[in-house]
């Protein structure tokens, strides 16, 4: 499960229920390419440091919106609407990439310093 932590009143709110964790290169380095299109899922890129990482977004047949996360699991950086056979370069170190369905930052309201957890 994904959800997005209120630190003001200490609550959480549901993003997705179901979350794919791709831990190992292979995993990493294909995300989506060749998937059906997700709707009510979240895919998470845990890496082991801080680092600019860019996303390509070839083979993957539909738009995504990306989520990058510091090590206190906080965003740094939004991506909306992420076209097919394009490439995102952040501008900000994360440590952890989230791909969302197309629309979800808007549905969400998703912020720059708001919480994630999973």
């Amino acid at each position: 499960m994904l959800y997005r932590i209120n630190l003001e009143n200490n609550c959480k709110e549901i993003i997705t229920k179901k979350v794919v964790i791709r831990r190992n290169v292979f995993s990493q380095g294909t995300g989506l390419m060749f998937h059906k299109k997700i709707f009510d899922e979240a895919h998470i890129f845990p890496f082991k440091i801080e680092k600019i990482i860019p996303i390509t977004n070839w083979f993957v047949f539909f738009p995504i919106d990306l989520v990058f996360l510091n090590k206190n699991f906080e965003i740094v950086e939004l991506k909306n609407d992420f076209k097919p056979f394009t490439n995102y370069f952040p501008k900000n170190a994360a440590s952890v990439v989230v791909e969302l369905p197309c629309g979800f930052i808007k549905k969400f309201n998703l912020k720059l310093k708001d919480g994630l957890k999973y």
